[in-house]
């Protein structure tokens, strides 16, 4: 089982539209991956059509009861397993502090012989606390969608410093990987963050494959659908398709 946490300390970077394609294109590769919510924002839970009423009917409850991902896991139209987010996560960094048994709860829990055997994908909020801090202990490997523009590229920076500074915790390198979006070689800043990612990250955990700005991949979570579904020839999905077969030739979707 391999857990990919997407994440990066900058909003709008395409981290929900990386989750949300990264989900279906293993899906298609005839697997049944799991999805968490980690994003109180709860935008991957909207596009996957589910609405906790209650907090208790998503991963909130799983942090504060304690109660398993199965029992708020729903499977979707698109076969994904899925542990909808919901407002009340917000409120966990007061709640429940960072403590060690509390940042690893959910590698816990994914690692337990209970656990769903297919690929997780978390998606996270851009905030380094205790929901991001659990996604990245409970993952394989980090990947930091970096939008083509200077502030995306900040946030991924933040995203190699604190990766960084929790090498110590690890006693080794966290995986990850590097994943350009919204790119168009039209655009003079798009090649100018390309080159400011591959001084600033080692070449081999910057992502070949630039998802190029697209209409389709734009509009499909409008439309509560992955790109694969909304549309299946659109270069938005051959991209997402070559992210996910990187991964996969890289021993990082199992």
């Amino acid at each position: 089982m391999t857990v990919i946490a997407v994440f990066n300390q900058k909003g709008g970077v395409g981290k929900t539209t990386t989750a949300l394609n990264l989900l279906a294109g293993i899906a298609l590769r005839k697997k049944r991956p799991l999805g968490i919510d980690l994003d109180p924002q709860a935008h991957l839970s909207t596009i996957f059509g589910v609405h906790p009423p209650l907090a208790d009917d998503s991963v909130y409850s799983f942090f504060m009861r304690q109660r398993p991902l199965a029992d708020v896991a729903q499977i979707t139209a698109s076969g994904v397993i899925f542990c909808p987010g919901h407002l009340e996560l917000t409120k966990l960094d007061t709640l429940l502090g960072k403590g060690v048994n509390v940042v690893t709860r959910l590698r816990t829990a994914l690692k337990s012989k209970d656990a769903v055997p297919g690929p997780v994908i978390i998606d996270c909020c851009a905030l380094l606390g205790v929901l991001s801090l659990n996604a990245i202990f409970a993952c394989d490997v980090v990947v930091v969608p970096v939008s083509a523009d200077y502030l995306a590229f900040q946030g991924a920076q933040q995203v190699e410093r604190s990766l960084n500074a929790l090498e110590p915790v690890f006693k080794h390198r966290v995986p990850r990987r590097y994943l350009l979006t919204r790119f168009d070689a039209r655009r003079r800043m798009s090649s100018e963050v390309a080159d400011l990612m591959a001084t600033a990250f080692r070449a081999e955990e910057i992502c070949a494959t630039r998802v190029q700005e697209n209409v389709s991949l734009a509009e499909s979570p409008a439309r509560a659908l992955d790109v694969f579904r909304h549309a299946p020839q659109s270069r938005g999905a051959r991209d997402y398709h070559a992210v996910v077969e990187e991964l996969a030739a890289a021993g990082l979707v199992t």
